[in-house]
C-alpha cells in the first residue's frame, strides 16, 4: 500500500470515530436551482424529506431538515435574463415560490439555505476549500471540453446519446477555460472500498452496483471553479480564496451548503451537533456528483462522511417525462388546490416507488383519491365515528397513545415508503371488513343485551384503531392525521375529511 493510501486510510478511520451514537438526525434534500417554478419531481423529493423527518422526530430523536436553493449557477443568471429581471430580484421571487408550494404541501423543513447568502454559505465554503488546498487536491489549469448547462458539470464525449446529455437531451456547450481542478482521480480506489463496504451507504442496490460500475471506467479530475465574466452579476459566486479572478463552481459551491448550513466555517455548534448526516435524499441524476465528488471532497478535507445516500428515481406522466411540449405537465400547485395537499402526499408516497420512476396522470390520480381516500381511509372513519357517537356515551380511553405499526416503523427505515402507506391501507381494509362481518351499527340497536354489549365493544376497538392508525398516518399525512385524532378525542365525527369530486 502507498503512502497516500495509508494517509487515506487513517483520515477515513478518524471520520469513523467520528461518528458517535447520538439521538439526533440530520437530513438533506438537494438545493434545487431556481430558475423556474417546482414541478412535481421537486415536491415528491421534498414530501419524502418530510415524512422521514416526522418519522424521527415522532421517535424522540432532535432531527435537523435541511432544504435550500442552488443560485451560483450559469442557468439561473440566463433564466434571470431572459425575463429581464435583475438577478437577485429574479431570485427572491423564485425562492418565495418554493416556500410557497413547501408551505402548501406542509414540509417541516428546520432551514432553508440559499448559496447567495454570502454570511451563512459562504464562509464554510471556502473554509472547505481551504482544506482540499492544504491538502494538495486543487490545482489550476487550461480545459477544453463539453459543458452541459443543465448539470452545470462538464461532461465527455462517452456521456453523450445523439451528441446530447443523456438526462437533458440538449447539446453541452464547447467551452476553453482556465479553472481549478479537484483531484477526484487520486480517490478513485478510497471511494471505491468505501462504496463497496457500505461506509457510504447507497440506497438502492442497484444505484451502488451503478455507481461501481462508473467507476471501474476510471475517476477524472473535475472542474471546481469558473472565471468570473464580465457582466456576471454581483454578489453571485463564492470567490475562491486567494485568487478572486475566479469563483467556485459548482459542484464545490452547492455540495458545501450540507455543512455550511451547520455552521461549519463560523459557528460550528450545529456541526458538531448533527453532521455527519443520517441521509442525503437525491433524485438518481445527480447520483454520481453526491457518490463520488461529495464524499471525496470530505475524506481530503478530513470529515466525516454522510451515512447514507437515498437515490429516488424521476415521475413522469403517461410514461413519457414532463414537458411543456408534450403538454404533459402536472403543477403540484393545481394538485393541492384541487385534491388538498394531504391527498396530493398520499399518492406521491404510495402509488410511486421510492427506487424507480413512478407515473401519473390527471386519471390515475383521481381514480386513487375516490378508491383509497374518499371509499377508503375517509369512509371508514366516518362510518366508525358515527357509530361512536350515536352509541357510545362518551370518547374511547386511549391507553396507549404511541401505538404504531411495527411494519410502518420497519418500511420507513428501509426507505420503503409505499410499502409502509400498503400497511396502514390493509389495516383499514381489516377494520372495514370487520364492520361489513360484525354489522356494529346494527347490534348496538339490538334488544338482546349480550349483542348489544359484543356490539358496543367492537365499536370502541374500531376508534382505537382509528387513533393508532393515525399515529401512523402523522408521518404520511400530518393534517388528516391531526382530524383523525381529534375526532377521536373529542367524541366527534369530523367533517368529509376528503370529499367527493
Amino acid at each position: 500500500m502507498n503512502s497516500f493510501l495509508i494517509l487515506i486510510r487513517g483520515r477515513i478511520e478518524k471520520c469513523i470515530e467520528a461518528r458517535n451514537v447520538k439521538k439526533t438526525f440530520y437530513l438533506t434534500t438537494p438545493i434545487f436551482y431556481p430558475n423556474a417554478k417546482l414541478h412535481l419531481g421537486h415536491a415528491y423529493t421534498m414530501t419524502l424529506g418530510d415524512v422521514l423527518a416526522r418519522y424521527h422526530r415522532h421517535t424522540g430523536k432532535k432531527v435537523y431538515f435541511l432544504a435550500g436553493s442552488d443560485e451560483n449557477t450559469q442557468k439561473m443568471v440566463d433564466a434571470a435574463a431572459k425575463t429581464g429581471v435583475e438577478p437577485m430580484i429574479f431570485l427572491n421571487g423564485i425562492v418565495r415560490n418554493f416556500m410557497k408550494l413547501y408551505a402548501s404541501l406542509d414540509i417541516s423543513y428546520d432551514q432553508f439555505i440559499r448559496t447567495s447568502d454570502a454570511k451563512v454559505h459562504w464562509p464554510g465554503a471556502q473554509t472547505l476549500w481551504k482544506k482540499m488546498f492544504a491538502a494538495g487536491d486543487l490545482y489550476k489549469k487550461e480545459y477544453e471540453g463539453l459543458y452541459c448547462v443543465d448539470h452545470e458539470a462538464f461532461i465527455t464525449e462517452k456521456d453523450l446519446v445523439d451528441g446530447k446529455c443523456p438526462d437533458h437531451g440538449t447539446e453541452p456547450e464547447h467551452l476553453r477555460e482556465e479553472n481549478y481542478f479537484f483531484r477526484l482521480s487520486r480517490y478513485t480506489d478510497v471511494l471505491k472500498e468505501k462504496i463497496e463496504s457500505g461506509d457510504v451507504h447507497i440506497v438502492p442496490q442497484s444505484r451502488k452496483k451503478e455507481i461501481l460500475s462508473f467507476i471501474s471506467g476510471g475517476l477524472e479530475d473535475v472542474s471546481f471553479s469558473r472565471p468570473r465574466r464580465r457582466g456576471w452579476p454581483e454578489g453571485l459566486g463564492v470567490p475562491v480564496p486567494g485568487d478572486d479572478s475566479h469563483i467556485m463552481y459548482v459542484w464545490c459551491d452547492a455540495l458545501a451548503n450540507y455543512i455550511t448550513a451547520l455552521g461549519f466555517g463560523r459557528d460550528d455548534s450545529l456541526f458538531q451537533k448533527f453532521w455527519p448526516a443520517d441521509v442525503h435524499i437525491i433524485g438518481k441524476d445527480i447520483l454520481r456528483f453526491h457518490a463520488l465528488i461529495w464524499p471525496a471532497m470530505l475524506i481530503s478535507a478530513g470529515l466525516p462522511l454522510p451515512k447514507a445516500l437515498f437515490v429516488h428515481g424521476f415521475i413522469t406522466s403517461g410514461g413519457k417525462k414532463m414537458s411543456k411540449t408534450l403538454g404533459n405537465i402536472i403543477d403540484p400547485e393545481e394538485l393541492i388546490e384541487t385534491y388538498g395537499a394531504d391527498a396530493v402526499r398520499y399518492f406521491l408516497l404510495r402509488h410511486i416507488s421510492p427506487f424507480e420512476d413512478g407515473d401519473i396522470t390527471h386519471e390515475g390520480f383521481k381514480d386513487a383519491y375516490t378508491a383509497h381516500l374518499t371509499n377508503g381511509l375517509g369512509n371508514l372513519v366516518a362510518r366508525v365515528m358515527q357509530m361512536a357517537t350515536m352509541h357510545l356515551e362518551g370518547p374511547v380511553e386511549i391507553t396507549q397513545k404511541t401505538q404504531s405499526d411495527t411494519d410502518v416503523a420497519t418500511h420507513l427505515e428501509a426507505f420503503e415508503f409505499n410499502r409502509a402507506m400498503d400497511s396502514m391501507w390493509e389495516r383499514i381494509g381489516h377494520n372495514d371488513a370487520l364492520i361489513a362481518i360484525k354489522k356494529p351499527f346494527a347490534g348496538a340497536k339490538s334488544d338482546e343485551a349480550t349483542v348489544r354489549d359484543e356490539a358496543l365493544l367492537i365499536i370502541k376497538k374500531l376508534v382505537r384503531e382509528l387513533n393508532a392508525i393515525a399515529i401512523d398516518l402523522e408521518p404520511f399525512m400530518p393534517s388528516t392525521s391531526a382530524k383523525i385524532k381529534e375526532a377521536v378525542l373529542t367524541h366527534k365525527k369530523p367533517d368529509n375529511l376528503f370529499p367527493r369530486l
